[in-house]
């Protein structure tokens, strides 16, 4: 299980079509519209790289209204 965090941004006015479209996902866990350099961050659990690739190429890059997107791949490798 891959977990990752993807940073969107947004052209302006379009955060909310951004958010619903996103939540509306079934590998979307959470999604949060967010104020600062970034305009929505969704949480996203996918089987493997293959998904992650997938998600990027045929969810995010689909919708217009994305300027650009950071992908954060959680580490499960922490040591506490």
């Amino acid at each position: 299980m891959i977990e990752a965090f993807i940073l969107v941004v947004s052209k302006p006015g379009h955060e909310q079509e951004i958010h619903d479209a996103l939540k509306e996902h079934p590998w979307v866990r959470e999604v949060y519209r967010v104020y600062g350099e970034y305009d929505v961050v969704a949480r996203i659990e996918v089987e493997n790289i293959g998904q992650l690739d997938e998600f990027h190429d045929n969810v995010l890059r689909k919708m217009k209204d994305i300027e650009m997107t950071e992908t954060l791949i959680a580490s499960t490798n922490v040591r506490r």
